[in-house]
């Protein structure tokens, strides 16, 4: 019996990096001879690289010039097709994806295709910081309707479409839930509505019109994984003192709640975030005023690092205001 030939897998190293610039996420981008924004990237070299991360840190230092600091691995993405062109038959790419952060980068970026780009672009039906985005009514729930009906009964999902729509963009009494960024990303994926469904093929794609108005595309599988990305962060707000990465090493405290704000999508009240800082004792002051708020002076805090050794999950559980 003749052996089945197998398709060979090649491991790529993804890196999701995030800065705030003005009380925006950014996230780094780099083009492609395609012209498409994408997340930098790179093969992982078994003889070069000693481990993936190491792998990922080289690759990002080489083509943008960063050295990365706080850096953890998100997941692998490996479904054919969205990483592979058009009747492409060569190996199967296996992307692995990172999460890193880095305060705010003043210099040039070694490559200048590279540049940070507000994260909003890409996913701009996440940003409620002045409310719901008009694109949700507009465009998003009427094309995710008329799809939804197009369901048989014999889908092998445990919820069927009506009630994904419903549960992912806050419909009908359900909660706006901000870490169900990638949730939300495929099912327009699914539906056929992204410009990625319609490269990759997929048959809903082709049944239908994409909308332009869905942000900007991005190369490969880049956007889920910057969706995964977005999600990830969203969620380690809550446990982790992850914002303080993102921050320089003294800041007032609206300069805090404009980061956690832009990473939410969400807007905060005020004087119950501050409540809430004051209460998890995450900063402390260091008892000079700044005078670059443009106001009055504001008093300077920093990360207080002892709540690491008080409590296991140090974070903001934080509350919006609808």
């Amino acid at each position: 019996m003749s052996e089945k030939l197998l398709t060979p897998i090649e491991i790529g190293l993804t890196a999701a990096i995030v800065a705030i610039e003005d009380h925006e996420p950014l996230i780094l981008t780099a083009r492609d001879s395609d012209g498409l924004a994408g997340l930098p990237f790179g093969p992982f070299d078994a003889p070069s690289h000693r481990t993936f991360e190491i792998g990922l840190r080289a690759w990002v230092e080489e083509q943008t010039g960063l050295r990365l600091g706080y850096v953890e691995q998100l997941y692998t993405f490996g479904d054919r097709g969205r990483h592979a062109e058009a009747g492409d038959t060569g190996a199967h790419m296996v992307s692995i994806g990172y999460l890193a952060l880095t305060r705010a980068f003043g210099g040039e970026l070694a490559a200048t295709s590279a540049s940070f780009a507000p994260w909003y672009r890409f996913l701009p039906w996440e940003d409620w910081r002045e409310g719901p985005p008009a694109i949700i009514a507009d465009d998003i729930i009427p094309a995710l309707t008329g799809w939804a009906e197009e369901e048989t009964p014999e889908t092998t999902r445990a919820l069927p479409r009506k009630d994904r729509v419903r549960f992912y963009f806050g419909l009908d009494g359900a909660s706006w839930d901000e870490e169900r960024v990638l949730d939300r990303y495929e099912l327009l994926y699914e539906a056929g509505l992204v410009e990625e469904a319609r490269r990759d093929g997929r048959p809903a794609a082709l049944a239908r019109k994409a909308l332009s108005a869905l942000g900007t595309s991005m190369r490969f599988d880049h956007r889920r994984i910057l969706a995964t990305a977005v999600a990830r962060l969203r969620a380690k707000l809550k446990y982790r003192p992850v914002v303080f990465e993102l921050l320089p090493a003294e800041f007032t405290l609206t300069e805090l709640q404009y980061t956690v704000e832009a990473i939410s999508g969400r807007h905060l009240h005020k004087q119950n975030f501050r409540r809430l800082v004051e209460m998890e004792a995450l900063v402390e002051p260091t008892g000079v005023m700044s005078t670059q708020t443009g106001g009055r002076p504001a008093a300077l805090y920093r990360f207080r690092r002892d709540v690491l050794q008080e409590r296991p999950a140090p974070g903001l559980r934080v509350r919006s205001r609808r």
